[in-house]
């Protein structure tokens, strides 16, 4: 699963990285992204990419109450193109949603010990999501909300959890978000083929177990 992040990125080295032409409207850093909150993503509008804000928890457009955003932070990419949440998005409703890091908790003899997991040869990534439209009727509002797409942990991420965020590789991120209709057993088949393993972690403290904490603190390594 992925249920916490950093991206901590100046906004230029964003734009150079993800090869954006516009600067991006109220980029703000952050230490703790959770649930709920505005993240950064990318999508291609058939232009060019834009880089905005989308709630992270996804709404779908057919949905009646939109607490169901909650619920609906991660999608499972094995299931992915059978479920009817996310089965119409995997066509074109793809998009990168940006990071530097995200935290996982591994469950030891004291409880659970928070980690923060880093690509070990590249600072900026991306992961898959998904993203859809939703009208608020009653107050007469567009809402734009977002889905982190996951898969069976690596060899590395095993002894911390058993789901793990799907990290693109650089040269995949320009197909994932083709301003192309994707078959959606292609797309399952490209999920499914996403290797990531250079990756590192540091133990940081619970400190991080709150999302209201979002400072220096929560990065901090802790002292072997």
């Amino acid at each position: 699963m992925c249920g916490r992040y950093t991206l901590l990125s100046d906004e230029l080295d964003i734009l150079r990285d993800f090869n954006i032409d516009e600067s991006i409207d109220s980029y703000t850093p952050s230490y703790n992204i959770a649930p709920g909150q505005n993240i950064l993503a990318i999508i291609h509008n058939g232009k060019s990419k834009r880089a905005g804000y989308l709630k992270w928890g996804l709404v779908p457009s057919w949905a009646s109450d939109k607490k169901i955003g909650y619920k609906m932070t991660n999608a499972r990419s094995e299931t992915v193109h059978q479920k009817p949440s996310f089965k119409s998005l995997l066509k074109r409703k793809r998009c990168l949603i940006v990071a530097d890091s995200f935290y996982e908790w591994k469950k030891d003899e004291t409880g659970k010990q928070p980690k923060r997991i880093q690509l070990a040869d590249r600072k900026l990534f991306a992961f898959a999501g998904l993203w859809d439209k939703w009208q608020d009727k009653e107050n007469n509002q567009n809402l734009f909300t977002c889905t982190i797409l996951t898969k069976e942990a690596n060899d590395f991420m095993q002894d911390i959890h058993h789901r793990m965020p799907i990290i693109l590789p650089k040269d995949k991120e320009e197909e994932w978000i083709a301003p192309v209709e994707m078959d959606t057993r292609a797309a399952h088949q490209f999920l499914q083929s996403i290797q990531v393993n250079d990756l590192k972690a540091q133990n940081v403290s619970t400190y991080v177990n709150s999302a209201k904490n979002n400072d220096f603190t929560c990065i901090e390594p802790l002292a072997n």
